[in-house]
């Protein structure tokens, strides 16, 4: 049998990639964190997302692959920059709406100061490259400057998540498990997961099935089997977890303006586990490890 022929459909509408698809994944996945590695040194008090946003469009050109935002669904950029309470989506160059304490008379949603970084902003940068027509999809936090010891913790637990999320992939797990365990570790340390936003199937197409929420659980949902290709993205606020989306219909808030994190990685399922193809090369995927 052709190697081709492994690759199908199951009952649940998720993709069962062959092993030979294992390798394009693989070199997705590596220029997507390579693309993260490199923006690391440019994220710094006084730059621009707009200008973050360009030095990474130029980056995965120069790199032989496509920017997956842009135009995607009339999405105007390259990639996602949320910064603070901004849960995800937020878009380069257009300014940061405004947070607690920042309220004069106008609309939130119509009112938002420059989209240059200020001491102490914490922001998500979200990529994802289409190299020889396969996606890599990742997303890590940054801070410009020195972050509160708020945002510090926030950001330690929302990433402890996404690996305590993973270690829960295996074939035979459910899809439930990934999301029990992200939950109970985010609600043991007194902060909320983001239901409205998910993780999601990717391989040759940049959404698929299955969602892979960051909640629930264990035994529910999918029974993950060796070949799947998926996300897990875990947001996670200090408050509660409700979101808004703006008047561009992009940008989601966190609704009670408190800080909001997020790392992503996408894997296969393997025989064995999880092979992760967003790994960062420089090991700089956490940016307060030591």
């Amino acid at each position: 049998m052709d190697e081709t022929d492994l690759r199908h459909v199951n009952a649940d509408g998720i993709t069962i990639h062959a092993p030979e698809d294992f390798e394009g994944m693989r070199r997705a996945g590596r220029l997507a964190a390579e693309t993260l590695d490199m923006i690391a040194e440019h994220v710094r008090p006084g730059v621009t997302t707009g200008e973050l946003d360009r030095i990474i469009h130029d980056f995965i050109t120069a790199h032989g692959a496509i920017p997956a935002t842009l135009g995607y669904r009339g999405y105007p950029k390259s990639c996602c920059i949320s910064v603070n309470h901004v849960v995800c989506h937020g878009i380069p160059g257009a300014g940061i709406p405004m947070g607690r304490g920042e309220t004069i008379s106008k609309s939130l949603e119509k009112r938002r100061r420059d989209d240059t970084l200020k001491e102490g902003d914490i922001l998500n940068i979200d990529v994802t490259v289409i190299l020889d027509g396969w996606y890599g999809d990742t997303s890590r936090m940054y801070v410009a400057g020195k972050p509160s010891r708020q945002a510090e913790k926030l950001i330690r637990v929302t990433h402890d998540a996404l690996m305590i999320g993973i270690e829960q992939v295996r074939p035979g797990a459910t899809f439930g498990d990934i999301g029990a365990a992200i939950q109970d570790y985010v609600e043991s340390q007194r902060m909320s997961v983001v239901r409205d936003f998910c993780g999601h199937g990717i391989g040759r197409v940049f959404h698929a099935p299955p969602n892979v929420l960051h909640y629930g659980r264990p035994g529910t949902g999918p029974v993950l089997e060796e070949g799947m290709f998926f996300t897990i993205e875990p947001m996670v606020n200090l408050g509660r977890p409700d979101t808004k989306i703006l008047a561009d219909d992009w940008t989601a808030v966190t609704r009670d303006r408190s800080l909001s994190a997020q790392f992503e990685h996408t894997v296969g399922v393997t025989a064995e586990g999880a092979e992760n193809f967003t790994e960062s090369p420089a090991g700089r995927f956490h940016p307060l490890a030591r």
